[in-house]
């Protein structure tokens, strides 16, 4: 039976169960329970502490893991990333004093607190800068105005927290962040079984970012149509019974689903229709 740790706690944790309950698994669990048991795919999941994942899974104790990437390489731990999941994004950033202009280059002989230490002294050491690393396990933002250190290393998704604290993101982001899948080796992705659970979430995952947009339009503009949606490979093109007039289906990005409207309104489309996509496979 495959084994699969996912998060145990907090919002990566919610978001990883939701995608691997709407990918076809029984993964939810109705307490504290350490583990749930999916016989039918014969899978079984284990719940563990996010950063500890990296590490259970470089031991070959666990085949498959859902973490982030983030705290993957931070633990140092020997695996492979296989496949990105597109939520729990956010940056790794340091951030400093707002009323202070400091560069990351300047941060010799500094304190820096971070919950992310090894992710720190491996940009310091690219940097060639010389800083001591407080490590704390959380609220890192308050750290400057309590005096324990004097800039910050954190993960970012918004920024107010850290505004909040006094402080301003400082250089470029150290890292951009995601929840992903692990293994212990790329081989894992040739297990038939692996291979099923990586091309449902994937399908999740892509479904996430696309729609399907159907319309009718003058087939003297189906050309121009054409190029608003060109689909993924290429638009589906139906005849009608008025025979100037076609009926045309290709899958459009989410984002630009307003403007694609808008383009194809210009051009005489009609009935413009968007239907959602639960899962797919391209």
């Amino acid at each position: 039976m495959l084994q699969i740790a996912l998060p145990n706690k907090g919002a990566l944790s919610e978001e990883t169960v939701d995608l691997v309950s709407e990918a076809g698994y029984r993964s939810r669990r109705h307490g504290r329970e350490l583990n749930v048991n999916d016989p039918q795919n014969r899978v079984e999941f284990v719940f563990l502490r996010p950063r500890d994942i990296p590490v259970y899974v470089s031991g070959g104790i666990i085949d498959l893991g859902i973490t982030g990437r983030d705290l993957t390489l931070d633990s140092e731990a020997a695996v492979t990333e296989l496949l990105p999941l597109g939520f729990g994004k956010s940056q790794f950033r340091y951030a400093a004093p707002a009323d202070q202009d400091l560069h990351p280059d300047q941060f010799a002989n500094l304190r820096i607190a971070t919950s992310y230490p090894n992710l720190v002294m491996k940009d310091l050491r690219k940097r060639g800068v010389k800083a001591s690393i407080i490590r704390l396990d959380g609220a890192v933002e308050i750290a400057v105005k309590l005096g324990v250190a004097d800039v910050i290393a954190d993960v970012v998704q918004t920024g107010r927290t850290l505004v909040q604290a006094g402080l301003k993101l400082v250089g470029d982001p150290i890292l951009v962040s995601e929840a992903v899948v692990l293994a212990r080796t790329p081989k894992a992705a040739e297990s038939p079984t692996v291979k099923t659970f990586l091309q449902r979430l994937q399908g999740i995952v892509v479904a996430r970012d696309y729609a399907v947009v159907e319309y009718d339009v003058p087939a003297g503009t189906l050309d121009d149509a054409c190029r608003i949606t060109p689909g993924f490979e290429s638009p589906t093109i139906s005849p009608l019974n008025e025979p100037t007039w076609k009926a045309v289906k290709a899958m459009v990005k989410r984002k630009d689903i307003n403007r694609i409207m808008d383009e194809l309104a210009a051009i005489g489309a009609k009935g413009i229709m968007i239907t959602d996509i639960r899962t797919c496979r391209l």
